[in-house]
């Protein structure tokens, strides 16, 4: 599963921690792949990014497996990360004179282990990185902030998730749209909630994430809001997706 959306601070990564460690609490096999620069999903878990530390970067420039860079994630069993480096900044570049460029997360993806779900941390760009996790995913995951513009180039990454749907990978669809940053003070949340409802139907999870200072501050920790503060709004508000995106997968995805 691609987590995805162009605009930055719309949760994209906090949303993949955080799922990622919900889904592993309950005894689900998760890797994550970093595909950010910035390497926040490594920094959220705790995991050493530093230049020239074996990372994502390895697997798609050089000729490292995913086994070989992906890490366990400390304090929670049934978790790996594939950790970023600020040396996959140059990745965009490197990767224009690849053979087969936007496949090479995919072939990576194709020797992983047992694992029930990939969750892919997109960079906040549609560049060659967003790409290969588009081309190497079944499903698309799209945080939306429940803030002002929340549709606002939203058309563009639908736009292409349906070319490389036709062009590059026939099974990948939008699965899930998640809302975040709720502030249930303001009408204005809702109505951007009642709007992507409306919009997106039942791709909609029935969990939202509130906006929360728990949720900002466990990064800092080297933690996800879920292990730094379980019984917070939004470590519940976290599991709860979770727990929804797990029933949805048993159930059968809705697809657009």
């Amino acid at each position: 599963m691609t987590v995805a959306n162009q605009k930055g601070g719309v949760g994209k990564t906090t949303s993949t921690v955080n799922l990622a460690v919900a889904l592993a609490q309950h005894g689900i096999r998760v890797l994550v792949v970093d595909l950010d620069p910035q390497g926040n999903a490594s920094t959220a878990f705790n995991l050493p990014h530093t230049a020239g530390t074996p990372s994502i970067y390895d697997v798609l420039i050089g000729d490292q497996t995913l086994a070989d860079v992906s890490l366990a994630v400390p304090g929670v069993p049934h978790l790996w990360c594939a950790p970023a480096t600020i040396d996959l900044a140059g990745a965009e570049i490197e990767l224009v004179s690849v053979v087969a460029r936007e496949s090479r997360l995919r072939r990576a993806l194709d020797s992983v282990g047992d694992v029930d779900y990939v969750l892919i941390d997109c960079p906040p760009s549609l560049g060659l990185l967003t790409l290969n996790a588009m081309v190497a995913a079944n499903e698309v995951l799209i945080p939306i902030q429940c803030e002002f513009y929340a549709l606002e180039g939203l058309s563009q990454l639908l736009s292409n998730v349906d070319l490389v749907k036709n062009h590059l990978n026939s099974e990948l669809f939008v699965s899930t749209i998640l809302l975040t940053m709720y502030d249930a003070r303001t009408r204005l949340a809702d109505q951007v909630a009642a709007e992507v409802r409306a919009h997106f139907g039942s791709l909609v999870l029935s969990s939202v994430i509130p906006r929360s200072v728990r949720v900002s501050e466990a990064p800092g920790f080297g933690q996800t809001v879920v292990t730094f503060d379980p019984t917070s709004r939004g470590a519940v508000a976290y599991t709860a997706a979770a727990y929804d995106l797990a029933v949805r997968g048993e159930a059968g995805t809705p697809q657009a």
